[in-house]
């Protein structure tokens, strides 16, 4: 193994983790209303979290940008302006949750009439979302601290403070449901227990193993004068998570209608659909550790002006990305349908899952091209190339739904979402090869 290999699984291994532990989570919850006896717990489950996945990701560019500005900062050794992302994106973190709090209500219901939740789902539902939505300040200042670690070539940090926070989540839904009594009440109060237990955790941590660096920067930040030079990191923080923002609009559209086409055919396919989307996420998350690497080491080699170091990292990557993505499909192919089983005992939901469990096993070939390219144009800041590969997967993809679920029903919708998964890759290798090999220039 060479070096380069041995420094992207110092990252990548503890991101792995971490990320193993998102879909795990999503597993255990839907474990545990999937033995509620009914169809529209599992349903629920899906829409709420859902939402909050969605809003989440439409706000990712608080990990994403933070990650890849921080990790360009300290390849050029500056630690001045790495305390100044992590103050910048702590506060933009705290002012979108205190707008998702106050305007909890028009934001639900918006978002419900999008989704149109059958009859039987929709107030599981809104349950679930007026607990879940007062963990908002702790996840999102969490998203800040995480891309910040990230940039700063730590995945260990958040590795700890997310094994901890499931941990945490899943024992507080497991004592709220099965020990009170409680049903989708108990697994959204766990949610939002461990939230606050992630967030607290995570800033003692950078207290801890980073405080020398923030004191001493911010002794040197005491006699800048305010002006363009306190302006401009704004100016230029806001301009590159601008297109991310934009770019996970696309993505949060796509992942709605996908889920609002699966709730309008009831909620077997409803549940169906969310049953296979855990084994899109758990693919996701797993390949995400090396967009993480990605991120890193992409942004610091780039910072630097490295382009010999910049471009293997990119190679041995993808190397990474084929293996996982080969791995995936062969466990796919195996235990798929077993480890659905393993979910749920509704009977019509399993079997319902039957036609459709073989979309899972083209998941990772279809999408381990956009997940790598993702991480690497996030660490090098070509938020331009991701927003336009997420427009154009984004607009095949609802012509792709349009035109073919009158046809062929849910087998058109999952087609239409791995087409989507295979044009952003597509596109972004396209603009690589344009654009990003000028870094020697």
């Amino acid at each position: 193994m060479n070096y380069r290999d041995q420094q992207i699984l110092k990252i990548a291994l503890p991101a792995i983790v971490t990320n193993i532990t998102v879909p795990l989570l999503g597993l255990v919850d839907t474990a545990i209303v999937g033995h509620m006896g009914k169809a529209a717990y599992i349903g629920a489950i899906a829409v709420g979290a859902m939402i909050f996945n969605l809003v989440y990701w439409v706000f990712g560019f608080l990990r994403m940008g933070t990650s890849g500005m921080t990790a360009q900062a300290r390849g050029r050794r500056d630690m001045r302006e790495t305390r100044r992302l992590l103050r910048q994106s702590l506060t933009v973190a705290f002012s979108v949750a205190a707008v998702m709090v106050v305007w909890q209500w028009p934001l639900r219901e918006g978002i419900l009439w999008l989704m149109g939740p059958t009859q039987d789902v929709r107030p599981l539902v809104v349950t679930y979302y007026n607990i879940v939505v007062w963990g908002a300040p702790a996840m999102l200042g969490l998203y800040a601290l995480s891309g910040w670690f990230i940039g700063m070539q730590n995945t260990r940090l958040p590795m700890l403070i997310s094994i901890m926070q499931n941990v945490v989540n899943i024992v507080a839904s497991l004592v709220l449901v099965y020990e009170l009594g409680m049903k989708i009440e108990g697994v959204a109060m766990g949610t939002v227990i461990a939230q606050y237990a992630g967030f607290l955790t995570a800033w003692g941590l950078l207290r801890k193993y980073y405080g020398r660096i923030l004191r001493d920067t911010e002794r040197q930040s005491l006699g800048a004068t305010p002006g363009t030079e306190e302006q401009s990191p704004w100016l230029a923080f806001l301009r590159v998570n601008r297109d991310i923002f934009l770019r996970t609009t696309c993505l949060v559209a796509v992942n709605l209608y996908f889920t609002s086409m699966g709730a309008r055919q009831g909620a077997t396919i409803l549940a169906v659909n969310a049953l296979l989307m855990q084994l899109y996420l758990l693919f996701s998350y797993f390949l995400d550790g090396f967009a993480y690497a990605g991120e890193a080491l992409g942004g610091r080699y780039w910072g630097a002006h490295n382009g010999t170091a910049f471009r293997e990292t990119v190679r041995r990557l993808f190397v990474w990305g084929a293996g996982v993505a080969v791995i995936f499909t062969t466990l796919y192919t195996v235990g798929g349908l077993s480890f659905l089983r393993l979910l749920t005992d509704d009977a019509g939901v399993v079997q319902a899952s039957q036609d459709y469990v073989w979309w899972a096993w083209l998941i990772p070939i279809a999408g381990v091209s956009a997940f790598i390219w993702d991480g690497i144009f996030i660490g090098i800041t070509q938020t331009r190339g991701m927003l336009l590969s997420s427009v154009v997967g984004a607009g095949v993809f609802f012509v792709a739904v349009i035109l073919l679920m009158p046809l062929i029903g849910n087998h058109g919708l999952w087609l239409s979402m791995l087409l989507y998964l295979a044009i952003r890759g597509v596109v972004q290798s396209v603009i690589y090869w344009q654009r990003c090999l000028i870094i020697d220039n």
